[in-house]
């Protein structure tokens, strides 16, 4: 992207931000936004769209209706960006997008020193980060909802997250974790080694090792902080949207590698904490965005060229 795109992207963020809520109140009454809309709906959601049949799927066309909503509700005319991790994995805070410049999306926290982020049998270190982002287009940013499940030291939960909550948008940009999980390397391991649709969503969400955390939790946790290490209130951070448009690039990378095959598969639990007693998913279930979107189904989903889709990527 240009640097005047980087611009109308976030100045779009922003004013999505500015825009009074369409999800009712009574439902959370943390709610102050239209970019609250999105992250409440994955609150209210994460047990169903993580771990399970729907996960890249669910994510593919809450991605798509972000940037609908970017283009149709802020007068944004380019395209969701995406957030090439292992271009930058050795350095993250120093990368275009963490600089803290007005074309990147916000610089990491002020130090504020905390005792970690336990990721597994890993515990990423204190990276440097951590307090309030205080440079960048989101350095005045109110994050509203949450937290419920930080993962970032000294981040204490706040009940069932949804009450209004207002606070700063914390990071800490971590190139421990993203030298460890979002290299060029593991990306291509996983495009080249998965063969079905449960191995590639296995190791993407799991990783290949106990002591691996896969490329999707790598992406989330070199953002960290409050509420980008929190499993739930994630999309509270505007990066969220960036690291998950890689994820569909990916999935979109692997599909057309056997396009025959990949685009019609789909493979899961119903619950990732329920699993086998919530059953396994199929091709035919009912995917829902209430509030952001309408109710497809899952193989509506599969294919960024056909259904709500009309995209590719370069």
């Amino acid at each position: 992207m240009t640097k005047d795109d980087r611009r109308s992207y976030t100045t779009a963020v922003r004013c999505l931000q500015q825009k009074e809520n369409v999800t009712p109140r009574e439902l959370a009454s943390g709610l102050r936004s239209r970019f609250d809309d999105f992250v409440y709906l994955h609150i209210n959601m994460t047990p169903t769209i993580h771990g399970t049949a729907n996960f890249l799927t669910w994510h593919r066309y809450y991605i798509w209706a972000y940037e609908k909503a970017l283009r149709d509700e802020c007068g944004y005319q380019g395209t969701q960006p995406y957030w090439n991790w292992g271009k930058y994995a050795a350095d993250p805070v120093n990368s275009p997008i963490f600089d803290g410049s007005d074309t990147s999306m916000g610089g990491n926290g002020d130090p504020l020193e905390h005792t970690g982020t336990p990721l597994g049998k890993v515990v990423a270190p204190w990276s440097g980060g951590g307090g309030c982002v205080t440079t960048g287009p989101f350095k005045d940013m109110e994050v509203n909802l949450g937290p419920i499940a930080p993962a970032m030291g000294g981040i204490q939960p706040n009940g069932n997250g949804l009450s209004y909550n207002p606070r700063c948008l914390k990071r800490d940009v971590s190139s421990f974790v993203s030298s460890r999980f979002t290299t060029i390397e593991q990306t291509a391991s996983l495009i080249k080694n998965s063969d079905d649709i449960f191995a590639f969503e296995d190791d993407m969400q799991l990783g290949v090792s106990p002591d691996d955390i896969g490329i999707h939790g790598g992406g989330h946790f070199t953002i960290g902080g409050d509420p980008g290490s929190d499993f739930y209130v994630s999309p509270g951070d505007p990066m969220f949207y960036l690291h998950h448009a890689e994820i569909d690039r990916i999935y979109w990378i692997w599909q057309n590698q056997v396009p025959t095959k990949r685009l019609f598969e789909a493979g899961g639990y119903l619950h990732m904490f329920l699993q086998a007693q919530s059953g396994n998913g199929t091709i035919d279930d009912p995917v829902e965005f209430p509030y952001i979107g309408d109710t497809w189904r899952l193989k509506d989903l599969l294919d960024t060229t056909d259904g709500p889709f009309c995209y590719i990527y370069e």
